[in-house]
């Protein structure tokens, strides 16, 4: 009978002990500055890699904050260690989208990670690309 109570112990224990993962996981602090006004709200979208970054709609997550001075701030929460872009815009009229003129050019503040700015069109994923694999506090200036 003791035979079988260690038996019974050791396999619950090796039964266990195969299903632990390290599951650590990071937050992404984002500083959004040069913020123009208080009117409307600031979008905030975090891309992964096989998002279609910068696409409103695409992003892996995405929250609207309301502003009330030059620079407001968000925290992405609970992220596995990966490669993240992030884009920002202040929606001004609150509409909900970043609004443009007839050519296509952004009438809205917009900036995105690393400060990355393309010259016709969006930065690429790669160019706005943030390592995560600890906390981490980035600051995003919009124009």
């Amino acid at each position: 009978m003791k035979s079988l109570s260690i038996f019974l112990v050791l396999g619950l224990v090796s039964f266990t002990s195969g299903k632990r993962t390290n599951s650590v996981r990071y937050d992404l602090t984002v500083t959004v500055t040069n913020i123009q006004n208080t009117k409307g709200k600031v979008s905030f979208g975090l891309f992964r890699k096989q998002d279609s970054f910068p696409i409103k709609g695409k992003q892996f997550k995405g929250v609207f904050i309301e502003t009330t001075k030059s620079k407001t701030k968000y925290t992405f929460q609970n992220l596995e260690k990966d490669s993240y872009a992030v884009a920002v815009y202040h929606d001004e009229n609150n509409n909900g989208v970043l609004d443009k003129n007839f050519i296509g050019a952004p009438t809205e503040a917009y900036g995105f990670s690393r400060n990355a700015r393309g010259t016709f069109s969006a930065p690429s994923f790669e160019e706005a690309k943030i390592d995560l694999k600890e906390n981490k506090s980035i600051e995003i200036w919009i124009k």
